[in-house]
């Protein structure tokens, strides 16, 4: 079984790579930066030396990168199980007063990277016995909240193509679910002085896939909505 999963060198994307090599899934990570992803695959490798892990540098908020990522699948991988449509940026900003291009921005990171990525692996995907795609979007994409209004929008979007692709799937095989993490520990993070007990671990949020990619063909979880115990901050 193999899974892409891009944004994969830290945060979310990381837990999840690693929650998959923990159980014997091969892997294609995805990110910007070929230095980070290597030295990813190295940490992984060390964790499960059995798994297969190609590594593809690709900036998803831009047409090319798209392209060069699924090429790079269609030529070096023989199957694809899994997607996880985990890349994307937070900017804050909000619609009065907005930055010009901040929306643009976004809707290209956190939404177009996926729409036009899962439209290229879908043939790929058809091909699996127990295909899945997951899309990572956000308790953004179900409540606005103040200063992030234009990341809202775009997880908003994001949200309405994942439950269209459920529908449009569901008939194929393909199951898809829309995973919607609070506050999680990420790179974003970094300095702030909040207790462990305020926001939750990108490790929860790789549990709670991986135990999805475990149910029977019979089943599908539509949807995620994770908070930390403590409630949104």
């Amino acid at each position: 079984m193999y899974a892409l999963v891009t944004g994969s060198s830290k945060g979310i994307g990381f837990a999840i790579a690693r929650k998959f090599v923990q159980n014997g899934i091969h892997l294609i990570l995805n990110s910007r930066n070929i230095i980070e992803l290597e030295s990813v695959r190295a940490e992984l490798l060390g964790i499960n030396p059995s798994v297969k892990i190609l590594c593809c540098e690709a900036d998803l908020s831009k047409k090319r990168g798209i392209e060069t990522l699924s090429e790079f699948i269609y030529k070096e991988c023989k199957e694809l199980d899994i997607l996880v449509n985990n890349a994307g940026v937070y900017l804050p900003g909000n619609i009065i007063h907005s930055e010009e291009g901040l929306l643009e921005k976004l809707m290209n990171a956190n939404l177009y990277s996926a729409f036009y990525l899962t439209n290229s692996l879908l043939p790929k995907l058809r091909k699996s016995q127990a295909a899945s795609i997951f899309n990572i979007c956000s308790i953004a994409g179900l409540d606005p909240y103040k200063g992030g209004s234009l990341y809202c929008i775009s997880k908003f979007a994001m949200n309405g193509f994942s439950r269209c692709l459920r529908q449009e799937l569901l008939n194929d095989s393909i199951k898809v679910t829309t995973v919607y993490p609070g506050a999680t520990w990420s790179d974003s993070w970094k300095g702030a002085t909040i207790p462990d007990s305020r926001i939750m671990q990108a490790e929860d949020v790789a549990e709670a896939i991986i135990s999805c990619v475990r149910m029977s063909p019979a089943a599908v979880v539509e949807e995620i909505i994770m908070r930390p115990q403590l409630g949104d901050l």
